[in-house]
């Protein structure tokens, strides 16, 4: 679970305390201290990513999220059947709503083309559920708070070395569709990568 502290100041005369946002009575801020791994994976492991137009929509909604001040993305990889992130949400954003609607709309965009281009695929991932017809990403994806440099850097390495793993490349900055190369080079291919000296 993402660490939310939720601040709520009844007088004017309270003093500041560290790390915590006073704000008028009645509203409520949400700060996120702690930048999060995220990991997404597709309805039963399905390589539903595998085609480049679906990681770009991936990509297009990751950029949409940090121009709208919603979140950083420290670091990124989007495979055949899962993404991994390293993110962090702005002030004033709840990290579980970004995270929901990131889900959402990806899955909306997906399922458009799936329907115009690719009627046979979609039918993969019709599901017996209340709430939906179609189902792209499983429920309960992976969110964890990574509270210390040493915990960053080791799922900044996990995330780059997941293509070489699976056998896709030799190095990790060979991988399109990865912020290792900007680590690597400092080349940013995609406008929305943050360092995390930065």
């Amino acid at each position: 679970m993402c660490v939310e502290r939720t601040v709520q100041a009844r007088d004017q005369q309270q003093e500041p305390q560290e790390n915590f946002i006073l704000v008028p009575s009645g509203m409520t801020r949400f700060i996120t201290e702690y930048p999060q791994f995220f990991n997404a994976t597709n309805l039963e492991w399905k390589k539903l990513l595998k085609p480049d137009k679906y990681k770009d929509i991936i990509i297009s909604s990751l950029r949409f999220l940090v121009n709208d001040h919603r979140a950083k993305i420290f670091a990124f990889v989007i495979m055949e059947n899962h993404i991994h992130l390293i993110w962090q949400m702005m002030p004033d954003n709840d990290p579980e709503a970004v995270q929901r609607d990131f889900l959402k709309y990806t899955a909306q965009r997906i399922k458009r083309d799936l329907e115009k281009n690719h009627p046979d695929v979609l039918a993969h991932f019709k599901v017996d559920a209340k709430d939906r017809e179609y189902q792209f990403w499983e429920r309960n994806a992976l969110s964890v708070e990574l509270r210390s440099h040493p915990v960053f850097i080791q799922k900044l390495d996990y995330i780059h070395w997941n293509p070489v793993k699976a056998g896709i490349c030799k190095l990790p900055e060979e991988y399109k569709y990865s912020s290792a190369l900007f680590y690597e080079k400092g080349t940013d291919n995609w406008g929305f990568l943050t360092h995390y000296r930065d």
